[in-house]
């Protein structure tokens, strides 16, 4: 798996540039996101650790996903009680991602990514930073 993909894929979607990550994303899932898993899944965890304090309580994160739900026509297509597992499951509750499809977990992942790295408004140089880290964690996994 090119590594420079998925931190481009994570890039577009820090910008709001769809046009690009769904290309990314595209390019990536014809590989079948071989190793894509641990760069994703390492963003993400960092990027909920960023957004959620460790102490977060279910219906915190509820109504986060909620309110991001929301913001979306086909918001009600997204899946609410996958999405609010994972960020859970980052947090310390690993189990709660024990049944959730690969290809459902990556699609959830991506999509809250894309929302929290909307959130948080970073920099370039933060960006970088951010994306380094993603890197280096999951390479310890690669």
């Amino acid at each position: 798996m090119d590594v420079s993909a998925l931190s481009n894929l994570i890039r577009a979607l820090a910008r709001a540039d769809w046009d690009a990550a769904d290309a990314l994303a595209g390019e990536i899932g014809g590989s079948g996101w071989v190793g894509g898993l641990q760069v994703i899944g390492a963003a993400f965890a960092l990027a909920v650790h960023r957004r959620f304090d460790a102490d977060a309580t279910p219906t915190e994160v509820a109504a986060w996903v909620s309110a991001t739900r929301a913001q979306y026509e086909e918001g009600d297509t997204l899946p609410a009680l996958e999405m609010e597992g994972l960020i859970r499951a980052a947090l310390g509750e690993e189990e709660l991602a024990d049944n959730i499809p690969a290809e459902t977990m990556i699609a959830a992942e991506v999509f809250v990514l894309g929302q929290l790295l909307l959130e948080a408004k970073m920099s370039p140089a933060e960006l970088d930073e951010f994306v380094d880290d993603a890197e280096q964690v999951a390479a310890e996994y690669l």
